[in-house]
């Protein structure tokens, strides 16, 4: 497991591309205009489905500003362990629901991934007690599961290895983007006096609905590969493969084989990348989940405390940019990551280390580093063993089961905000 990535062998045409069907070299222009349609067509239509995969899991926090414990009657740690329980099936289901997108398309699991979460954070308004929330969050959690580990598995088939890394940073940054959404659609929607339905129930609402229509869309817009892509032509088709094989690629479009999705589990350096992948999520669970709390420490309104959560996640976003596109420029990885862990970790000492009322501006500031680093080492650890796995099934295996363990590793994060810590 080196801090770079290998580098793509020369291509000479021969058997790489006789296995492709093809053995006339694509031009430069088509590789240009293939990339620039990729980036056109599939790359801000996976954001967007990200977008509001983020909103969906993320309202929770907001809505939990607004009173949701109170309304529906929590126990003391019933917030935290709401938080905590939908990281189980969202950490397990990555695995099988990433097999399932190798084997049917991401065309086809993607949009019905999304479409079945939207509906049940609709129905999340419908819950009168902790037991019915829960029962809805659950169901949410195992929709939601697949879809970042099938997204990331979806765009190694249409992109080359150093252009990976910065697309699902792009993609992965409108999580970010989302929460910043989520602070501003809930200062307005808080702000509805409707006496028999709260605000965090119009949240759900109306977030559950957007997330459906776009799930739909997605199932008109989205192609199961670049060779059934209805945006491209022959002749970028013909790039896409030339592309992938000489980026090292064995070969295209290959068939769903089950045995050989976890041929590259035996090799010892797979153990280290289970223990990264399970802690590196702390800081990205922590902040998603508890950001709107952390901020109501400084002892603004509702109103305002979901306002400014904005503001860390927008110059988050900025930084997840740089540093990918400084990633995929030097084809390093190591470096880059532990940066962002540690600017997300000073963060956290700061909130620590001082009283959030008597130093507000320092703790703000302190929210900026959280956010700004928080987010990287998902794209970056996910672009780095996608880069160096030559075998389709053995990417989807993989990639399941390293994003559920991070998954998983949000429990941490859960299990660490309780009540009685309060308010430190």
């Amino acid at each position: 497991m080196n801090s770079t990535e290998h580098k793509p062998t020369s291509y000479t045409g021969s058997a790489g591309a006789r296995e492709a069907g093809d053995v006339v070299p694509a031009t430069y222009a088509a590789e240009t205009s293939y990339v620039r349609k990729l980036d056109l067509y599939i790359l801000p239509f996976m954001s967007l489905m990200y977008f509001f995969n983020s909103v969906d899991r993320s309202n929770l926090a907001n809505a939990e500003t607004d009173g949701l414990s109170k309304d529906l009657g929590f126990s003391k740690n019933g917030y935290s362990l709401l938080v905590l329980l939908f990281y189980i099936p969202f950490g397990l289901c990555d695995l099988p629901l990433n097999l399932l997108t190798k084997r049917f398309s991401g065309r086809i699991m993607l949009p019905s991934l999304m479409l079945g979460w939207g509906s049940m954070a609709l129905i999340q308004c419908a819950a009168k007690n902790f037991g019915g929330i829960l029962a809805v969050r659950l169901i949410l959690a195992v929709f939601e599961a697949g879809f970042f580990a099938g997204v990331v598995f979806f765009l190694t088939l249409f992109y080359k290895r150093n252009e990976l890394g910065f697309r699902i940073a792009v993609f992965f940054g409108s999580a970010l983007l989302a929460s910043a959404f989520s602070g501003l659609i809930s200062f307005g929607v808080f702000r509805i006096n409707n006496l028999n339905i709260p605000g965090w129930k119009w949240l759900f609402i109306i977030e559950g609905a957007m997330t459906a229509v776009v799930a739909v869309t997605g199932w008109l817009w989205l192609p199961s590969s670049p060779e059934k892509a209805w945006f491209l032509n022959d002749a970028e088709r013909k790039a896409a493969r030339h592309r992938m094989l000489r980026d090292a690629s064995r070969q295209t479009n290959a068939e769903f084989d089950l045995r050989a999705a976890f041929v590259s589990w035996h090799d010892w350096k797979f153990a280290l990348w289970i223990v990264i992948s399970f802690t590196y999520p702390v800081a990205f669970s922590t902040t998603s989940n508890f950001l709107p709390q952390i901020v109501g420490r400084l002892g603004y309104s509702t109103v305002k405390t979901n306002l400014w959560t904005v503001a860390p996640n927008a110059v988050g976003f900025i930084i997840l940019l740089c540093v990918a596109k400084s990633s995929d420029y030097f084809r390093e990885r190591t470096y880059h990551i532990v940066f962002s862990l540690t600017l997300s970790m000073t963060g956290m000492i700061i909130l620590c280390a001082i009283d959030p009322l008597d130093h507000k501006g320092i703790a703000y500031f302190a929210t900026f580093l959280m956010a700004g680093g928080a987010y990287i080492p998902s794209c970056l650890v996910h672009s780095w063993h996608n880069n160096n796995n030559l075998e389709e099934n053995s990417r989807a295996a993989t990639t399941g089961l390293l994003v559920g363990l991070g998954n998983l590793g949000g429990i941490i994060s859960a299990g660490t905000f309780r009540a009685e810590f309060a308010p430190q």
